[in-house]
């Protein structure tokens, strides 16, 4: 007896078929209904389990098997392949040559990759725990029956009387000290609201008018010395020489030094001619170049003021390469050195040209505009010291002299004149309404490396002051601030507890849970932290949880650069320039040309026709500089706390701790993106 054609399953067969490409002949058993190939099955013998269910033939089978073995070895070759290269590639990009080899980062390498193996560890044996049911009854020495049993309960004996004793008593130091940190935020923003409050800020004595008034005597104008480190600065030496070369200062009574360090003959020749152009144009502008290339910025500046004619001048402003001060920079800040010669620096605020550039520059912002409004403002008006930041301030002549001048000994020569300054004596005050235009770095490498150098730094400079500091002859007060305060709590303590409670202890805790942190450690102290820190930038409130994940990242590098000052190790001394992109470079010097422009006119100069603009804009394209491709690297700190973040949340999750699984989770996500180059500027 004959069946009836299946037709589903012949559909089935034809779509199979048709996907993976494959022709295949079966019998003359066409369907004239619809022009596919169809198979008749019949059964000669009527069987009552064939009636139930629609058979298939043993060759038709055959073939469905075929396919599937097919697609599995495309599938598995396709994934080996794709292994292959992306371990190829991620060895390639880790031990790229890039960045000099660093004996601290190896070391800490190994410890954070033994930490990894332990916590996988670990989580292998609670899941066995888990799936066998010892998380709910946990097993005995005297009940343990089988072996495994048997060690699964002397390891929770060890656990709880032995690894969590130390474990917690280590926790509980760290949250003492993140307290006394956050203690520390909490009363520098107090000091911040009364300062906006009061209103109150730093007054001058006297005031210059604005531009150039008839009859005027240039005699009441001080001497100033204008200087300008640079090293290799390809991308912004023009920007950063234009806008000082217009400043709203008598140009007698002014000198531009150019400080170049290049070791590039071609940005030599390039910064040569750049000067060579204002010299022309009536600007008292010298180019000093180094042949002897030590103590980084520090030596550079230090060469400088050696030159005789330095005696001639009573202030010194200070510029990097990629700042812009505006053309009334030295009217606003000389005039509070007059009435005031206790006074050595007057420090202005950074604003940033690339601030929303990408998510990373974005983050730089929030720190640094807490940094600027809130610590350095609070510092200055109550006790008229702060760290100087290295560029965007003037400073007293007298004062560098009279505290030992420019050294070579830290790789943190700003900060290290900024304390030997306070302990003689001398006084500094903030302008947070002066503004000077920089670039903040855009790629995760490069960010990663100044982080290190403004960390490491600052170890290097505690030991090698602290004696001096307890030998000076000021107050008790201030050398309490300054051991304290603006070493150990906030260059020392911070990045100590930052990595290891939440990068070591919250992690471990999770496989050793008789050490407990607690949720407000966790998550609500840390989020009332980063809305204090977000509110001097308050267009970034939508950034605050990218913020706070970032910020612990970011604490492997900063805990890294911290120990290696601290002890001389690895390269705490060696000085990375910061790489710049020149994003504001073409329409300032649009700008710039303009301003110079008038500048010529007022001192009836003649411009040969070789000044034309197409002259100029040709220069441009010729001194734009052939970006190299360059790929993202990975980063194997990052990518190993990763997975121990991310290890330890499976085990948090096994416990149902929701809070502490979350952060984890998260943290263990921004681990990996910032260990990917996710983050920052992003090339092929």
């Amino acid at each position: 007896m004959s069946r009836e054609p299946n037709y589903e399953f012949q559909e089935w067969w034809n779509k199979h078929r048709e996907k993976n490409g494959e022709l295949f002949m079966n019998d003359n058993s066409q369907n004239p209904n619809n022009g596919f190939l169809t198979v008749e099955i019949s059964s000669p013998v009527p069987d009552r389990s064939a009636e139930k269910d629609r058979a298939r033939s043993a060759r038709q089978l055959s073939w469905v098997c075929l396919l599937k073995f097919q697609q599995l070895a495309n599938s598995l070759a396709w994934i080996t392949n794709a292994s292959i290269l992306l371990l190829r590639t991620a060895n390639r990009r880790i031990s790229s040559p890039d960045s000099p080899s660093d004996s601290s980062a190896s070391r800490l390498y190994r410890i954070i990759k033994f930490f990894l193996f332990l916590v996988v560890l670990l989580l292998c044996i609670e899941l066995l725990a888990y799936f066998k049911g010892w998380h709910f009854s946990p097993p005995s020495v005297a009940s343990a029956e089988a072996a495994v049993e048997l060690v699964y309960a002397k390891w929770l004996e060890i656990r709880a009387d032995y690894l969590a004793p130390p474990l917690q008593s280590l926790a509980n130091l760290c949250i003492v000290l993140f307290l006394i940190q956050s203690v520390d935020r909490v009363v520098l923003m107090l000091g911040c609201f009364w300062i906006k409050l009061r209103r109150v800020k730093p007054t001058a004595t006297m005031e210059y008018p604005v531009g150039r008034v008839e009859g005027e005597n240039v005699e009441d104008y001080p001497m100033v010395l204008v200087q300008i480190p640079m090293c290799n600065e390809r991308e912004v030496y023009q920007q950063s020489i234009g806008a000082v070369c217009i400043l709203d200062w008598p140009k007698e009574r002014m000198l531009v030094q150019v400080l170049d360090d290049s070791d590039d003959t071609d940005v030599q020749m390039l910064i040569k001619a750049e000067v060579h152009k204002w010299q022309q144009r009536g600007v008292h502008i010298l180019y000093r170049h180094r042949l002897i290339r030590t103590g980084y910025k520090a030596g550079n500046l230090k060469s400088a003021m050696s030159c005789d004619y330095v005696k001639k001048y009573e202030f010194v402003a200070i510029f990097d390469a990629d700042f812009q001060p505006a053309p009334d920079f030295l009217k606003k800040t000389i005039p509070h050195f007059k009435g005031h010669d206790e006074l050595a620096l007057v420090q202005t605020r950074w604003a940033f040209v690339n601030k929303d550039e990408n998510l990373l520059t974005r983050l730089q912002n929030i720190n640094l505009s807490f940094h600027f409004e809130v610590e350095q403002q609070v510092n200055g008006v109550f006790i008229n010291f702060f760290g100087f930041n290295g560029t965007a301030g003037v400073w007293r002549i007298k004062a560098l002299e009279d505290c030992g001048g420019w050294l070579e000994r830290t790789t943190v020569e700003d900060m290290d004149v900024a304390v030997r300054a306070h302990l003689c004596g001398w006084k500094f005050i903030y302008l947070d309404d002066v503004k000077c235009l920089c670039e903040l770095p855009e790629s995760y490498e490069a960010y990663k490396k100044q982080q290190h150098r403004w960390h490491s730094g600052p170890m290097q400079l505690f030991r090698l002051c602290f004696l001096d500091i307890l030998r000076s002859k000021v107050s008790i007060g201030k050398k309490a601030n300054l051991i304290f305060l603006f070493f150990l709590l906030r260059k020392l303590i911070l990045p100590f507890y930052s990595f290891t409670l939440f990068c070591i202890i919250l992690p471990l805790t999770m496989f050793l849970p008789e050490a407990q942190l607690p949720t407000w450690v966790v998550c609500y102290v840390p989020g009332i932290m980063s809305i204090l820190n977000i509110l001097p930038a308050p267009r970034s409130f939508p950034f605050i949880v990218p913020y706070l994940l970032f910020e612990n990242t970011m604490s492997v590098t900063k805990f890294n650069a911290m120990i290696s000052g601290l002890f001389r190790l690895g390269s705490s001394y060696e000085w990375i320039v910061t790489k710049k992109l020149g994003r504001s470079s073409e329409a300032d010097l649009v700008a710039f040309e303009k301003e110079a422009d008038v500048l010529v006119e007022a001192a009836s100069l003649l411009r040969s026709s070789s000044d034309s603009g197409l002259e100029e804009l040709s220069k441009l394209e010729v001194t734009k500089k052939t970006v190299k491709t360059r790929k993202n690297r990975l980063y194997r700190k990052e990518l190993a706390l990763a997975l121990i973040l991310l290890t330890a949340s499976v085990r948090s999750l096994l416990s149902a701790q929701g809070v502490h699984f979350y952060f984890l989770l998260f943290q263990g996500i921004s681990f990996l993106v910032v260990g990917l180059d996710l983050i920052g500027e992003q090339v092929s």
